[in-house]
């Protein structure tokens, strides 16, 4: 994980308005958001896993599930999982376990990021400085 210090950080927003500016831009709120926080999540590369910016956020007021929630922004950061070649030793068996269960657990879910995603990641936080505070 590599963190980059952004202006965003500590800034506030309602979170339907952020999603309207930010998914035409790529991004996604990620799958591990909770009633209280969440990531927005863009997918830089699937370089041998992926690697991606993701960009944290605070419910201010209320829940991510309620209608004009306001979020803070917390510090972006980079991320790379890297996927295991060959069988998932604890996959599930079974075809219910199979039908929710169906890919490999990462080989390293916190691995180096490659030296060329670092400056992406930079430029994609400045994008998203001048297009959210400019």
């Amino acid at each position: 994980m590599i963190e980059i210090p952004s202006r965003l950080e500590g800034k506030q927003f309602q979170l339907y308005h952020l999603e309207e500016q930010l998914k035409p831009l790529g991004y996604a709120i990620g799958g591990g958001w909770d009633y209280d926080h969440g990531y927005f999540d863009y997918k830089i590369a699937d370089h041998l896993g992926y690697q991606f910016l993701r960009v944290p956020f605070q419910a201010v007021d209320g829940q991510l599930d309620s209608h004009g929630t306001t979020v803070e922004l917390g510090r972006p950061f980079l991320l790379a999982h890297k996927y295991q070649r060959g069988i998932d030793d604890f996959a599930d068996v079974g075809n219910a376990g199979a039908a929710f269960n169906q890919f490999a657990e990462p080989q390293d879910p916190d691995a180096t990021v490659p030296e060329q995603y670092i400056s992406v990641g930079k430029a994609l936080v400045q994008e998203l400085e001048r297009r959210l505070l400019d």
